[in-house]
């Protein structure tokens, strides 16, 4: 029997921007074993597994696999499932997507021309850097803190971002999902308020394109920074995206678009 799989682009409206995920709609359960091999198939920085459940909660349960490991929380995957949903009719145009994850009830709604997605904030908190991060990174740090999945650092400008070439080998060493690393935007705007970066080589994966779960720690961040509760932020990748923050308390909601960009089927 084949599955049927899509390739998404998401945080964008473009093809081949943004950051690709794969979707597959599961009519059962499969053993996360033979997830990971069609993830590591796949060798995108993720690919998404959903099925749908039955009872009162009704959605979808949906994982996140990387090439290599299996993840808590995932934005770009999350944003192209329900895009998925939707433009394959497996759930009506109007109707909340309920996604139940190892990261609690996530959900994705249809509004102002985007897919916008309610996840939980995750804040950092202050820390000393590692003594081999500077080096590692080649760049002055101003600010170092962790959250429960990931580790972030602020440098001075978009110029010093943009030249990062880190030693991934030293940054597998910090441990964690990955390293963000984020500044506040040019002073000639650019249409967004600040900027990042996010590399995973310890999952896998040695830069992600666009990072929407990163931004639940981005936002809270330059949210005290700025004094804004709603901001955009480009991640600065080489085929780059945008994410629009709405920080809510606990939560946060992130904005963006998606554009289906293949489709075939799993005979494995």
């Amino acid at each position: 029997m084949s599955l049927a799989i899509t390739q998404v682009d998401a945080f964008t409206d473009t093809p081949f921007r943004g950051n690709p995920a794969a979707v597959c709609l599961l009519p059962s359960e499969r053993d996360a074993a033979w997830m990971q091999l069609v993830a590591r198939e796949m060798n995108l920085a993720e690919t998404a597994f959903l099925v749908r459940r039955g009872g009162e909660d009704g959605g979808f349960g949906l994982r996140w696999f990387t090439p290599t490991v299996e993840v808590d929380l995932c934005g770009h995957a999350t944003l192209a499932s329900a895009h998925v949903l939707w433009e394959e009719n497996h759930l009506p145009a109007g109707e909340t997507a309920r996604f139940h994850t190892r990261s609690g009830l996530l959900t994705a709604a249809r509004r102002d021309g985007r897919i916008w997605l309610d996840f939980p904030a995750l804040p950092e908190v202050p820390a000393d850097a590692p003594d081999d991060l500077v080096r590692a990174l080649g760049a002055p740090i101003r600010y170092f803190g962790v959250n429960p999945i990931d580790s972030l650092a602020e440098v001075d400008s978009e110029k010093t971002l943009g030249a990062l070439r880190p030693d991934l080998v030293a940054l597998r060493k910090l441990g964690g999902r990955g390293l963000i690393v984020t500044c506040r935007a040019g002073a000639d705007g650019n249409g967004y308020d600040f900027a990042s970066r996010f590399f995973a080589p310890g999952a896998g994966i040695d830069e992600d394109p666009v990072t929407g779960s990163a931004h639940c720690c981005l936002g809270p961040f330059w949210s005290a920074r700025l004094g804004k509760t709603e901001m955009t932020g480009y991640q600065a990748s080489a085929r780059g995206g945008f994410v629009t923050v709405k920080c809510r308390g606990d939560r946060v909601q992130l904005g963006g678009n998606a554009v289906t960009v293949m489709r075939g089927a799993l005979v494995g």
